[in-house]
């Protein structure tokens, strides 16, 4: 078996003897010899300078992200490099902030801090979360797991995902049914099929009144299109993700009507490091006993 060299931003990782481990303590990756790394996690929310260090490191046969998306990697990939996702990691955190959002912009919760920096009382009625019907449009882990933490309220939830399973309906019925949602949750990884899915024309469908959650990639939704729909006060949105990300600080999206903006930190709770540490200690365990790897989800080809 080839000498597995591991980075990863942990220091106290546990892994079975005769692996090499590194970290930036001991291994900073700006000026260090990066050639000899087999298996490399860059460090959670690193982004494009985590994955420019790829560059350096020669000898690499597998690539694990610690977020469960993963479309800026694949422009990194090369033959023979293996690609895994953090699949089951961020479920948790992700899940609950897309409830979270959702009942924040419902509820009014973005004007009660407003009035409350001016001490100013300003009793209004604002729509109920309850009874809302909504859309969970990516019906994956996090999207099932949002549906679950939904299960508590007096709701109607309706999964769409391509294949259909696990009880969605396929995405071709999201289009006939988009009128009738109050509320549509986004939490479907972004790719060519799903750039700009939702774009002027589908924006236009939603109902008066709904409010769009976007939890997932903020390519996902052309954000002109968002903007314009935003300022003429016909819908809401509550946005984890962005595009562009980070927002510039004079780009009109925070400046529209009924937004919520959070900084991408879906995933970024206190409960990533126990979670990611623990898929990267089991991931290095299968290397070990020759297993195959969880979340593959690319390979380079030759």
């Amino acid at each position: 078996m080839t000498a597995i060299v591991a980075w990863t931003q942990w220091p106290d990782l546990i892994a079975p003897d005769g692996i090499t481990l590194l970290n930036p303590d001991n291994h900073p990756l700006t000026t260090s010899d990066n050639s000899e790394i087999t298996f490399y996690v860059p460090s959670y929310m690193s982004g494009a300078t985590g994955l420019s260090h790829l560059a350096s490191m020669t000898a690499l046969q597998y690539l694990q992200m610690p977020n469960a998306g993963y479309d800026d990697a694949l422009a990194h990939l090369r033959p023979g490099l293996t690609l895994c996702n953090a699949t089951g990691v961020h479920d948790d955190s992700t899940a609950e902030l897309a409830v979270g959002l959702a009942i924040a912009a419902r509820r009014g919760i973005p004007d009660f801090v407003r009035d409350q920096d001016r001490a100013t009382w300003n009793h209004k009625r604002y729509p109920s979360f309850s009874d809302s019907k909504i859309a969970i449009v990516g019906y994956g882990s996090i999207g099932q797991n949002v549906a679950r933490n939904l299960s508590g309220f007096t709701v109607e939830v309706t999964g769409f995902s391509r294949s259909g399973r696990d009880g969605a309906l396929t995405m071709d019925q999201l289009d006939g049914l988009l009128p009738t949602f109050d509320i549509v949750i986004l939490v479907l990884p972004l790719n060519a099929e799903s750039k700009h899915l939702f774009d002027a024309r589908r924006l236009a469908l939603l109902k008066d009144g709904a409010l769009i959650v976007n939890v997932a990639r903020g390519g996902i939704i052309d954000t002109d299109a968002l903007v314009a729909e935003l300022n003429s006060g016909r819908i809401q949105a509550a946005l984890d993700v962005t595009d562009p990300e980070p927002l510039p600080s004079d780009h009109p999206l925070w400046r529209a009507k009924n937004v919520l903006i959070a900084p991408h930190v879906g995933g970024d709770s206190t409960a990533f490091e126990s979670r990611g540490k623990k898929l990267v200690e089991d991931q290095i365990a299968r290397l070990v006993k020759g297993a195959e790897l969880k979340n593959i989800v690319a390979v380079g080809k030759a």
